[in-house]
């Protein structure tokens, strides 16, 4: 059974970081590719940023620059650096990881005050 868990979330100041972790229940390079979404209040759910098993990375134009993908084998752990933030950014953060189908973890809370 696959198992996203999302941790790192919080409230920050507009110009601060944060980092995202996404504990995964197996090695992160036996799925396809994995993902940030995020869902703002009232808003649809936006892809921020994916990696692949092959180290390629991709962002949406709305955090290119100021976020960061990575993944750590060894810890079986997705991350997503935030830096630079702004309220917009202000969003429930989803991590998924594609197999055979998309899975998805509960959600973790990124509230930016200004």
């Amino acid at each position: 059974q696959v198992q996203l868990m999302e941790s790192g979330g919080g409230l920050v100041q507009a110009g601060g970081s944060l980092r995202l972790s996404c504990a995964t229940s197996g090695s992160v390079f036996s799925f396809n590719a994995m993902y940030w979404y995020r869902q703002a209040p009232g808003k649809q759910r936006e892809l921020v940023a994916h990696i692949t098993t092959g180290g390629g990375t991709g962002y949406a134009d709305s955090v290119k620059g100021r976020f960061t993908i990575s993944a750590d084998n060894a810890k079986n752990t997705l991350y997503l650096q935030m830096n630079s933030l702004k309220p917009e950014d202000t969003a429930v953060y989803y991590c998924a990881a594609a197999k055979f189908r998309t899975y998805w973890g509960q959600g973790i809370q990124v509230t930016v005050s200004s």
